[in-house]
C-alpha cells in the first residue's frame, strides 16, 4: 500500500479552532501515523475504506500501564496528561480475573476519541513475578512535572513555537520506553503469569490499539460489523474469530490479530531484539440506549467489561521467545 492512499489527518478534521483541540488532534495524528506504520492491517483497512467511499472515525484509543508504588506509576501516569488537555474520567471498570482496572476518559468535544487506560494490579501477582516487574519499573523516568501539566492546561496563552516543543514532549512520554530495557528472560518469565505485564515491559505506554467506529462508515458495503469483517478478510486481514456482543445490542466489538514487531531487550547484558506482539486494530459498532434520566435515545458511548476482557487476550504470546 502506498503512502498516497493513507488516511491522513484523521483527527485534525474533527478538531475545533482552539489551541487545545488543535494540540490534541496533532498529538493523536502523530500517534496514529506511528501506529499504522507498525500495524500493517491498518493500511489494509484504509484501502478497504477508501475503495468503498466510506469514512473512518476513531472511536477510542487504548493504553496499558503497570501500577507501582515506588516509583509511583499506573493509570494516573497517562491520565493526568490527558486530563490537563480537557479529558475527564467517564467510567471505571474492574477485571478481577486478569488483575486489571481501567478508566475510560471522554473529551467535551464528543468527536474526539474516547481513551481507555488500564493498569495491572501488581500486588495480586505472585512474589516472583512482582519482583521482576518491580526491578524493571524501579528505573522509571521521573514523572511529568506540574509545570508541564500547567502548560498543557493553558495552551491558549502559549506561543505556537512552544506548543510544538510541548507536543514533542508528550509524544516522548507515550512512545519512549519509560524504564531501562528488560531482559529477554525476565519478559518470558513474566509472560507465564501475565501477558499484559510482559506487553507493558517491552512496549511501555505506547498505543495498544485504535478503533474504527463502524457507525461512521456510512456506506452499505461496510454498514455493520459483519460486512466490515467480510471486507477485511477478503483483503487478507486475519481477524478475531468471534464478535463480542450479539446483533442489536448496545456494543459489538472485534479486532484484527495483533501485529508482531521486533522489540529491544537485553540478553546476557547485551542489547538485542526479539519478536513480540504489539497492537491490533479494533472495530466497534455502537447501538442506541435510552437515558434513564431524560428518556432520550442516544448512542451508547461506554464500554462493557466482559467484552474488553476477551479483547485483552489479543496480544497473548504463547510459548518461549
Amino acid at each position: 500500500m502506498t503512502a498516497a492512499t493513507a488516511i491522513s489527518g484523521v483527527h485534525r478534521r474533527i478538531a475545533g479552532p482552539g489551541p487545545q483541540e488543535q494540540f490534541l488532534a496533532a498529538l493523536f495524528d502523530r500517534l496514529w501515523d506511528r501506529y499504522r506504520e507498525r500495524v500493517n492491517w491498518v493500511r489494509e483497512y484504509e484501502r478497504v475504506v477508501q475503495t468503498a467511499g466510506a469514512t473512518f472515525v476513531n472511536d477510542h484509543i487504548a493504553f496499558r500501564t503497570i501500577s507501582s508504588q515506588l516509583p509511583s506509576a499506573g493509570i494516573h501516569t497517562l491520565g493526568r496528561l490527558f486530563e490537563s488537555l480537557g479529558y475527564r474520567a467517564a467510567g471505571c471498570y474492574q477485571f478481577p480475573d486478569k488483575h486489571l482496572s481501567s478508566i475510560h476518559y471522554q473529551h467535551s468535544n464528543g468527536n474526539f476519541p474516547k481513551l481507555f487506560v488500564s493498569e495491572l494490579q501488581t500486588w495480586r501477582l505472585s512474589a516472583g513475578t512482582r519482583a521482576i516487574i518491580e526491578s524493571t519499573v524501579r528505573s522509571h523516568r521521573p514523572p511529568v512535572t506540574s509545570e508541564l501539566l500547567s502548560e498543557l492546561a493553558s495552551l491558549e496563552t502559549t506561543p505556537a513555537r512552544d506548543r510544538t516543543t510541548l507536543l514533542d514532549a508528550v509524544v516522548r512520554e507515550i512512545e519512549e520506553l519509560p524504564w531501562e530495557l528488560p531482559s529477554k528472560s525476565d519478559v518470558a518469565a513474566v509472560n507465564k503469569e501475565s501477558q499484559f505485564a510482559a506487553w507493558v515491559l517491552v512496549h511501555g505506554y505506547n498505543v495498544n490499539h485504535f478503533t474504527s467506529l463502524i457507525n461512521s462508515h456510512q456506506v452499505d458495503s461496510l454498514a455493520d460489523i459483519e460486512r466490515t469483517i467480510d471486507a477485511l478478510r477478503a483483503a487478507g486481514v486475519p481477524m478475531k474469530s468471534e464478535i463480542e456482543g450479539a446483533r442489536g445490542t448496545k456494543l459489538r466489538q472485534t479486532a484484527t490479530e495483533a501485529a508482531v514487531i521486533d522489540v529491544p531487550v537485553t540478553e546476557g547484558g547485551v542489547r538485542t531484539t526479539m519478536p513480540w506482539t504489539y497492537a491490533y486494530f479494533e472495530l466497534a459498532e455502537r447501538g442506541d440506549v435510552t437515558d434513564p434520566e431524560t428518556g432520550r435515545r442516544g448512542r451508547f458511548e461506554g464500554f462493557l467489561g466482559p467484552q474488553a476482557t476477551n479483547l485483552f487476550e489479543m496480544t497473548r504470546v504463547d510459548g518461549k521467545k
